[in-house]
């Protein structure tokens, strides 16, 4: 009796945290073929790990966890580069989407930027900015040191910047060129 309750509040966790455990993982790997693979994983350990899990103070703190962990764990091989499709999210369907009033073409900017981050820089961006974690918090999820957390989302920003601005300057290009407006 006490697996098949314990079993049914997985069930339970997992059906609500699906979607988010998808964002999440989308704006890690940016990619809507990986993500499943991310999130099927990750859910498999927390499976496994459920009797723990059920137990800490913060499970969506330890999901977050292992979803990095497992994102930068595929990161460390070759597998992911030879098996990558890269796709840009294109409909309300997406698990990049933020919600119907995001503006698309800022979101989709801001993913091709993303993408062209490193992926610690990019682990370290999704989980300050986008899960909204403390250095602190940030540091513990990714075993690493509260410095190294602020050197990775100093330069993780920095590339972002860069990208962003290139892509603000081709758009000011292209439309002088569109209206024949010369230099």
């Amino acid at each position: 009796m006490a697996a098949s309750r314990r079993e049914s509040e997985y069930v339970e966790y997992i059906t609500a945290k699906i979607p988010w455990l998808r964002r999440t993982a989308y704006l890690l790997c940016q990619d809507v073929h990986r993500v499943d693979d991310l999130v099927q994983s990750t859910i498999t350990k927390l499976y496994i790990n459920w009797p723990r899990v059920a137990k800490v103070e913060h499970p969506d703190a330890y999901a977050r966890m292992v979803l990095v962990n497992q994102y930068l764990s595929e990161q460390r091989t070759n597998w992911w580069r030879r098996v990558t499709t890269r796709s840009e999210p294109v409909d309300a369907e997406d698990p990049g989407t933020a919600g119907p009033s995001t503006d698309l073409d800022l979101r989709l900017d801001l993913s091709a930027a993303l993408a062209g981050v490193p992926p610690r820089q990019r682990a370290t961006l999704v989980l300050r900015f986008y899960c909204d974690l403390s250095v602190e918090e940030t540091a513990r999820v990714m075993n690493c040191s509260v410095g190294n957390v602020k050197s990775q989302t100093s330069r993780g920003l920095a590339t972002l910047r860069t990208a962003l601005t290139a892509d603000l300057a081709d758009l000011a290009d292209r439309e002088e060129s569109d209206h024949g407006i010369a230099r």
